[in-house]
């Protein structure tokens, strides 16, 4: 693969999840009944940066889960015959709980649509956010962040790839050519 744009360094990184952090406090007015959940794989150590962050302003930290979101994808005939379905773990009642969503890269809206739908199946929220550390346009659903650490225009040739130190050997963003 072809990297076309560094798009963000470690340092970077960091910066734009302590303006996430910031961000999602000042619009809930603190963190009484906040729930970050990451969306499996990378939205889940990014979940779990935000809420280090929000304790820190804070002084308290919110809960943090996971969703494997496998089993709800609406492209699941395409996945494979026997998809790997990893842990989703919700800490809290979703019931009345304001929910932020966290995920790394918002493309096409799917992933959060079937986020969505795993959500409701384990009540009913107050509120359900969106916080993604890159939007990268080209929206398939009527799907909207509440919280962007970065927008970057793309083609639909190009993969923006998010890589992280809890998976891989750099922290960076870096968009590459689909070959």
């Amino acid at each position: 693969m072809k990297v076309k744009a560094h798009t963000m360094d470690a340092a970077g990184i960091t910066r734009a999840l302590s303006r996430l952090a910031s961000e999602i406090v000042e619009h809930n007015r603190g963190t009484k009944d906040l729930l970050l959940v990451g969306i499996r794989r990378r939205g889940v150590p990014l979940a779990e940066r935000i809420a280090d962050k929000i304790e820190q302003l804070e002084g308290q930290r919110p809960p943090t889960g996971q969703l494997d979101i496998t089993l709800y994808r609406d492209d699941l005939s395409t996945v494979g015959p026997r998809p790997v379905v990893n842990k989703t773990d919700i800490p809290a009642d979703v019931t009345d709980s304001t929910i932020v969503l966290v995920d790394d890269v918002l493309y096409t809206g799917r992933t959060v649509r079937a986020a969505l739908d795993e959500i409701v199946d384990f009540g009913r929220p107050r509120r359900v956010e969106l916080a993604v550390l890159i939007d990268r346009g080209h929206r398939e659903l009527p799907i909207q962040a509440d919280y962007v650490g970065k927008r970057v225009q793309t083609t639909d040739s190009e993969i923006v790839k998010v890589m992280l130190k809890d998976y891989d050997e750099e922290e960076q963003v870096i968009v590459v050519e689909n070959e």
